[in-house]
């Protein structure tokens, strides 16, 4: 019988992508194991002339499936239920079944002692063969896979066996400060490693919350006026579509949105074979219940979800808090200065001879703040920080069983922008009285704080705005940085402090960065 075969590349080593075939399956008892069986089945089809490409024995010898060409299928499966109706009668055969929803693709040459990195790429990328033969030599490996699986499948093998840079197809959501610097990052980026690390990042769409562009071979520096002038409207459901059409393989979606709503998105892209990256917090700080439905989306999909960007920008607090977790370390406190806009704000404060509003004023001239400053004011945002942390102690806190002391005064809260930006002398006499009322040699500091038995399901969470020594951890912090204090049975009284740059768009993207390498 003839294929048709579409050979891909030309090599010592081939792989060919065989269309045409369908795959008849016999389903049946114990039977199928027996001496003859296999004698009436090649029989029945050489009366037709029908011949079979390759043929695997079922678990158990419960079931055979035979690769034939698609054109013959219908007489194949007509053949054999002839040849066995008697079985068919007796329920020894359960069913006869066509597929031809399928391809093979064969890889020649190949050693199977060393396919499995193959094998396990493929299982990366959410693909799964319905079937697998390899000839006695080792030298011929045929899977059977979905059709609109097999070139996708064909190019994780090739980068696998024939050791060309592995391509990574990276689709961006959110192209703002954060968003843009991490897109010219890895502009600025690929082409040293790729020849470094044969790894080619290849960014294939960049979107807003309204427009996307596409380009499978990966979007130029010139992205931003392209997406001005020929963004498509889009949702995901497109950008799965492109994928499926284009035949991508080792996906990641980048999520550098806030956006509430797009989080819903996340399982959808698991599901259709994406890894995360994300900076936007929100889908780990809604109800404990979605927090658990996406893990199980990544554990049934095989796929990973990397936000150390959530908490502490470019530090890595996520993963060190993780693994001491996974290790078996008992983590008894964690406390910290998550915010670097506030850290900016009370650092200066604390000892410099000026007004809070001018402090806030100058934290805002830097863009240090949102456009609206209670934003970072109203504690929220570190409460969701603090909350990712409890989480990955495996604690299931919701975010409104945290106490958050709201350094907005009562009257300037529900004010609009523009008033409330007239009226910041409210905050001078607020604050001056909490600054003069100190210890001496002492300073203010906004912390978030987990505390409590957390081997149990739940811990106390708490952001408020304390009073320090200035010579402590806490005390001595400078600039915008942020500070984490780490707590342990190993560690003792003396805490793990992790420090560093706890904001600003280039340390944030450099972080994101770092998650989409830890991926590839």
């Amino acid at each position: 019988m003839e294929l048709t075969e579409n050979n891909l590349y030309g090599n010592t080593k081939q792989i060919n992508v065989i269309n045409n075939v369908a795959l008849i399956d016999l389903l049946g008892r114990d039977f199928l194991g027996k001496v003859g069986i296999d004698f009436r089945i090649f029989g029945a089809l050489a009366k037709r002339n029908i011949s079979v490409s390759f043929v695997v024995q079922g678990s158990f010898e419960k079931g055979i499936g035979l690769i034939v060409s698609a054109d013959n299928a219908n007489e194949a499966a007509a053949a054999l239920c002839e040849e066995f109706r008697a079985e068919l009668d007796k329920n020894e055969v359960y069913r006869i079944d066509i597929d031809k929803e399928i391809a093979v693709v064969s890889v020649t040459g190949e050693n199977w002692e060393t396919f499995y990195n193959s094998l396990n790429a493929l299982i990366k990328n959410n693909i799964t063969p319905i079937l697998i033969n390899n000839t006695t030599s080792g030298n011929n490996v045929s899977l059977v896979l979905k059709k609109d699986e097999a070139i996708r499948a064909s190019k994780v093998i090739y980068s696998e066996i024939f050791g060309e840079s592995k391509k990574i197809n990276i689709a961006i959501f959110g192209h703002g400060q954060v968003g843009s610097t991490l897109i010219n990052q890895i502009l600025d980026s690929e082409e040293n490693i790729e020849n470094k690390k044969h790894i080619k990042l290849n960014i294939f769409a960049v979107a807003n919350s309204k427009k996307i562009i596409f380009n499978q071979n990966g979007i130029g520096k010139n992205w931003n006026e392209e997406i001005k002038h020929n963004g498509l409207d889009y949702t995901v459901d497109d950008v799965i579509d492109f994928v499926q059409k284009n035949h991508l393989e080792n996906l990641i979606a980048v999520d550098n949105t806030a956006d509430k709503e797009f989080v819903k998105n996340y399982i959808k892209l698991i599901e259709h074979s994406f890894d995360l990256v994300s900076s936007n917090k929100i889908a780990n700080t809604l109800t404990y219940g979605f927090f658990q439905e996406i893990r199980c989306a990544l554990k049934k999909y095989k796929k990973h979800y990397l936000y150390e960007t959530n908490v502490g920008a470019g530090l890595p607090l996520i993963d060190t808090i993780g693994l001491l977790h996974l290790s078996g370390e008992n983590i008894t406190r964690i406390r910290g200065v998550f915010s670097g806009t506030l850290s900016y704000i009370f650092n200066n404060y604390s000892i410099k001879d000026q007004l809070f509003s001018e402090i806030l004023k100058g934290a805002m001239n830097l863009g240090l703040t949102e456009p609206d400053p209670r934003e970072d004011l109203c504690g929220n945002d570190v409460a969701r920080k603090l909350l990712i942390l409890a989480r990955e102690l495996d604690l299931q806190n919701e975010i409104d069983e945290i106490a958050v002391h709201n350094l907005i005064p009562n009257e300037l809260r529900e004010l609009s922008t523009e008033d409330f930006l007239k009226h910041l002398d409210v905050l001078d006499t607020y604050y001056q009285s909490i600054k003069e009322n100190q210890e001496d040699g002492y300073v203010l500091r906004y912390i978030g704080e987990l505390s409590g038995d957390l081997q149990q399901s739940k811990g106390c969470l708490e952001v408020k705005l304390i009073s320090v020594p200035s010579n402590s951890v806490l005390g001595q912090l400078k600039g915008s940085d942020s500070i984490f204090e780490i707590y342990t049975e190993s560690y003792g009284s003396q805490p793990l402090v992790i420090q560093g740059a706890g904001a600003g768009a280039k340390v944030t993207a450099r972080g994101i960065f770092g998650d989409i390498l830890r991926l590839t």
